[in-house]
């Protein structure tokens, strides 16, 4: 049962209702903001105690609480609206409802609408539909009514997308006169005092719709489980897209005219240079969304249309995997463990960037025990804070490169180093000096496969008697996606298949394989989430003798298989068996076996 809307409504307005229309009270009484919030605990959208700390904020503060929790990141926008429309007993008008064209209604002025986040829906029989974010604001449903002389009938709607529409249908009653007035009305086309632009920009980027533009794009990583979030400016506005499970998808475009202004206060949030959009600048936000603690890596980069903004999504709840959770198979997983338990030697991590080597690594460092041993790491940056390691954080600027920091943690007396990357032969000689003095050093390096480190190591300078007393073992990664388990769809695969593609050696015969479908679970793509496939090149006697006789990774790929190695498109192959991956998105993953 719905609460009385005389709780929620200042003074009279006659309300949308599902059936018939009914007036509230002139007289009623002021929104209910704690009614409000119980409704999102009832809900189990907000925790009593984020509630209570959320109405101190607003008593501080002021404003509506609604708007206090989405930019706390405490609940979504949309569940914000759910709750304000049952609240109020009014309808959750959807954007595809909005119309394309702008409704002409007379003394409704466009920056009114948008300074109060008002779209005009239909007039119909002398009454005026709108959508509004805040219908309990008497003083605007006030101003709307005497403005037409038109009965109102509220409905609630997304500030954001009502905000975004008001945009798209002033931007459009404007084209025709583009040529007259030519860019100069956009923020590119500001030519005057440098000052100026810069407090201009700032001011844009403070505005109520803007900041919670952005909020609202941050706030959809954790619904879509994205990784980077990239805001790309082109002619025709900011199109935002999302990497979700390795993969990029479409998201909003923000018009033309508030590109800017979104680039700029997500500068502002990670504390860069809004004045500086011809360099590349790097920074940080940290942010809470929906009760999650976020990290976001933020990068920016000049473009002819503008700047780029990429924000690398830095969940921390994703570093608490261990080894067993990443999709090592028991064979390969047993030989590393014995690997990170070594005293002394290298080990490194292989693949392109977004492989999940750093992830590897940290779940590694993990397993070890940062209590009886002293474990340091030098990285560039430092994604994740890990309990009891002493982390480096590199600054080129300050000329605390890899291998000056190295040199110093050797005089820390360290058991273990974890180096973020081999980047040049210098760390890599200092690498291997350290492995030879008795420490356990972990790194990274792009390369395609296991045994194309060992060769890279050598064109970094390093001797091929020092990799043979070094390099413990390489492994080698990519991240496949997982086949939704809602609906995955079984497949028998034709025999020619079977012998062509490798798979009849792991698929026990009958069997079927599974093919993507898509489903509202997995937001039609047919995958969800990802998994770890692996090639494990340990260096053994065979190994040793290969690499001191100068051959290459062809031929010491082939030793490893020798030796029990299952190559990355073979431990793929025990995957899609298995019934995790499909035949097809492992194709797509291991395209680059090789190295040119």
């Amino acid at each position: 049962m719905p609460p009385n809307p005389d709780l929620f409504l200042s003074d009279t307005e006659p309300v949308l209702e599902h059936d018939a229309p009914a007036p509230l009270p002139l007289e009623a009484a002021v929104f209910d903001w704690s009614a409000y919030g119980e409704l999102l605990v009832r809900d189990g959208k907000l925790s009593a105690r984020d509630l209570e700390r959320a109405l101190a904020a607003q008593r501080e503060m002021g404003g509506a609480l609604d708007a206090v929790l989405v930019s706390l990141g405490l609940v979504s926008e949309l569940d914000a609206a759910r709750a304000l429309a049952e609240a109020l007993d009014l309808p959750l008008v959807a954007a595809e409802d909005f119309p394309d064209a702008p409704l002409e209604v007379h003394g409704l002025l466009h920056d009114f609408l948008r300074a109060h986040h008002v779209l005009p829906l239909s007039i119909e029989e002398g009454r005026l539909h709108v959508a509004m974010s805040a219908p309990q604001d008497g003083f605007v449903r006030k101003a709307l009514r005497l403005t037409t002389g038109l009965e109102l009938r509220p409905g609630v709607g997304l500030a954001s997308e009502i905000g975004k529409t008001l945009a798209h249908q002033f931007e459009q009653a404007q084209e025709p006169h583009e040529d007259e007035s030519g860019p100069a009305a956009g923020l590119d086309g500001l030519d005057g005092d440098a000052g100026d632009f810069v407090e201009h920009l700032r001011d844009l980027a403070s505005e109520a719709p803007v900041i919670r533009l952005v909020s609202a794009i941050i706030g959809r990583v954790i619904e879509l489980r994205a990784s980077d979030i990239h805001l790309e400016p082109f002619d025709d506005g900011l199109r935002v897209r999302y990497r979700v499970d390795g993969v990029l998808h479409a998201g909003e475009l923000v018009p033309a005219g508030q590109g800017a202004a979104v680039s700029s206060r997500v500068k502002l949030l990670a504390h860069l240079d809004i004045a500086e959009r011809r360099l590349p600048q790097d920074g940080r936000i940290k942010t809470r969304v929906k009760g999650r603690e976020l990290d976001l890596r933020v990068s920016t980069v000049p473009t002819v249309h503008g700047e780029s903004v990429v924000m690398r999504v830095l969940d921390r709840a994703s570093v608490r995997f261990g080894l067993e959770d990443m999709g090592f198979e028991k064979d390969t997983l047993a030989r590393f463990n014995q690997l990170i338990v070594r005293p002394h030697g290298i080990l490194l991590v292989t693949g392109p960037t977004g492989s999940g080597k750093t992830t590897t690594l940290y779940a590694a460092l993990a397993k070890m025990d940062a209590l009886t041993q002293k474990i340091i790491t030098v990285e560039d940056p430092v994604e994740y804070q890990l309990e009891g390691i002493n982390q480096i954080q590199v600054h080129s600027q300050i000329n605390l490169s890899f291998a000056n920091a190295l040199r110093s943690i050797l005089r820390q007396d360290p058991d273990i180093i974890m180096i973020g990357e081999m980047r040049d032969g210098e760390t890599a000689q200092i690498a291997v000096q350290s492995s030879l003095t008795g420490h356990l050093v972990l790194s990274t390096l792009h390369t395609n496969t296991a045994a194309s480190a060992v060769v890279r190591m050598q064109d970094m300078g390093v001797e091929r008697y020092l990799i043979t007393s070094t390099v413990n073992g390489v492994l080698s990664q990519r991240l496949v996606r997982r086949l939704c388990s809602h609906c995955k769809a079984p497949v028998q695969p034709a025999p020619e298949l079977l012998h062509d593609s490798g798979l009849g050696r792991f698929l026990p015969v009958g069997a079927p394989i599974y093919e993507a479908r898509g489903c509202e679970h997995c937001r039609g793509t047919g995958y969800q989430g990802r998994t770890g496939i692996h090639e494990l090149l340990v260096v053994d006697e065979a190994m040793r003798g290969a690499i001191l006789k100068g051959r290459d990774a062809s031929a010491l790929q082939a030793v490893a298989v020798k030796a029990g190695m299952h190559t990355l498109y073979e431990d793929g192959l025990r995957k899609v068996a298995a019934g995790v991956t499909s035949l097809d998105e492992l194709l797509r993953v291991t395209q680059d076996q090789s190295d040119a």
